[in-house]
């Protein structure tokens, strides 16, 4: 690995690095992908990773290219002490609100570690249930926190692999592009064809 890129990661653990030298061992990273689009699942994962974890290329998984983060997703479920994945479909979504589907991930994904956490760190979520474990809320927390970063890349690539499946049953609306975000293309699709069953129809009010 190269010298600036174990100064990157080095700086990326900073924030865990000051929680394990208080005492905590097992710091669960959490994140979502999927809070905008106007189609599928909210997905939020969670990773407990070893201390000296230093997985080259782990970051924001906004910064982090398709294929490159389906190599890192299986390098990091490989070196996770813990993790898990909670998927909170569309109709839940129009139910209680994107935010509250969220947080319901995020308290699901806590119960379904195999290890309890000493800690969770979080991306910008706040008033959450962490089961009792104690968190901190960091805004942008991808991009500041390298166990949040990697439980992003998981939540990014569960979502998109979802949302690849849907293509094929619904073709016509181009999923396997913009994952159901609202592109221009998937605007005009909608108004074309209408709404499909994995539409949010609280998101997509104003297209139909």
């Amino acid at each position: 690995m190269k010298e600036k890129e174990i100064e990157r990661l080095t700086n990326l653990k900073q924030i865990e690095k000051q929680w394990h030298e208080k005492g905590n061992k097992n710091i669960c990273g959490i994140d979502e992908a999927g809070r905008g689009p106007l189609a599928g699942p909210v997905v939020v994962a969670g990773v407990i990773m070893p201390e000296d974890s230093m997985i080259e290329g782990v970051n924001d998984s906004k910064k982090v290219s398709e294929k490159k983060r389906e190599k890192l997703y299986d390098i990091i479920i490989n070196e996770a002490i813990s993790y898990s994945v909670a998927i909170i479909g569309q109709d839940v979504i129009d139910e209680i609100n994107i935010l509250n589907a969220t947080k319901k991930g995020l308290t699901t994904v806590v119960e379904e570690l195999d290890i309890r956490p000493d800690l969770i760190l979080v991306d910008a979520l706040t008033n959450i249930d962490t089961k009792g474990v104690p968190y901190q809320s960091i805004i942008k927390g991808d991009a500041k926190s390298y166990c949040i970063a990697a439980a992003s890349i998981i939540a990014k690539v569960t979502r998109d692999r979802i949302m690849r499946e849907w293509d094929s049953v619904y073709p016509q609306y181009g999923f396997i592009q913009h994952k159901g975000y609202g592109t221009a293309k998937h605007i005009l699709a909608i108004k074309e064809f209408g709404l499909c069953p994995i539409h949010r129809r609280s998101f997509t009010k104003n297209f139909v």
